[in-house]
């Protein structure tokens, strides 16, 4: 004990040191790279539909939405957990209501969406200003463009969030099962006559669906054609007067999802054509088929059911 006492009287400067060492030692085992050269993670490209490079970090942990069809593609392929952010529209699955509204798909809240501090922001051009991803890009947030306007396109928005998120397994996985469902039905209807059908988006004013629509693509695989496929736009009015010499065979009312019992009757115009006088309108959930994401495969197989059914009895 004696020899102890010296011992720390004659080198407490000595000690003092050397804790000071270990110290620094320690720190720089636990805190400080091991390789001062080593270069930090590179940073991922990743090319949108815009044909704009993202660039992204190595995970990406915090993402905002800004479409419905966007959200539902986050979760399917496994990303609830980084979504930090969604419009007051983005309404499926039911856990995307725990998930902090950033405002509606048009009027998004730019401060809501910078207070989220999301590394990206997925928008669909469907439904997105240019000029609010401007001002995103101005915040050094990345923005991410998707603009599906058939179904490989949507299977390859599901691959591109998938690759984002570092999913890209599951999203394989997904756009697999999805391709062999329309694979299934396309083998069906495979030799059948095809539809003249009329897709009425909305009744009051008269909405359908244009050349640029993805709609088409589903009608086309559902053994139809559109008789507005080749009117220019996405989701073009219709005059009440092209609308009664389109006289179509079938109609299509998407309606009772997020649009509840809206669109659920046929327009003025059309009450006297070939379709409503035989009995060939039918109703089909509006999700199913305004939204370019893995439900549309649903409404796929709806309309398919609806215009053939002689084709998928058991």
């Amino acid at each position: 004990m004696f020899f102890a006492r010296r011992y720390q009287r004659r080198h407490q400067p000595s000690r003092t040191l050397f804790f000071c060492a270990f110290a620094l030692c320690l720190f720089s085992a636990c805190g400080a790279p091991k390789n001062s050269n080593t270069p930090a993670p590179s940073r991922r490209q990743i090319t949108d539909d815009s044909g704009k490079q993202v660039s992204l970090p190595p995970q990406v942990n915090r993402v905002v939405s800004l479409a419905p069809n966007l959200t539902e593609i986050v979760f399917a392929v496994g990303g609830s957990n980084q979504l930090v952010g969604r419009t007051s529209y983005c309404d499926f699955p039911a856990e995307a209501k725990a998930v902090a509204e950033v405002g509606d798909t048009l009027h998004p809240s730019l401060e809501r969406i910078i207070a989220l501090k999301p590394q990206v922001v997925l928008v669909s051009t469907a439904s997105q200003l240019e000029v609010f991803a401007k001002q995103l890009q101005d915040h050094d947030i990345a923005v991410f463009v998707t603009d599906p306007h058939d179904l490989e396109s949507v299977f390859r928005s599901i691959e591109k969030i998938g690759e984002i998120l570092n999913l890209t397994e599951k999203a394989r996985q997904i756009v697999d099962a999805l391709r062999s469902r329309v694979s299934t039905v396309e083998q069906k209807i495979k030799g059948a006559d095809r539809v003249r059908v009329f897709y009425q988006l909305s009744a009051e004013p008269l909405y359908t669906a244009g050349k640029d629509s993805f709609v088409n693509d589903l009608i086309q695989r559902a053994g139809a054609v559109s008789v507005t496929s080749e009117v220019p736009g996405a989701w073009p009015k219709y005059s009440a007067e092209a609308a009664l010499a389109s006289k179509p065979d079938a109609i299509i009312l998407p309606t009772g999802g997020s649009m509840g019992d809206g669109n659920a009757a046929v327009a003025a115009p059309l009450k006297r054509s070939p379709a409503v006088l035989n009995g060939r309108v039918y109703k089909i959930n509006d999700d199913h088929l305004v939204r370019p994401g893995p439900r549309a495969v649903d409404g796929l197989e709806e309309m398919a059911r609806a215009l053939h059914p002689e084709a998928f009895k058991e």
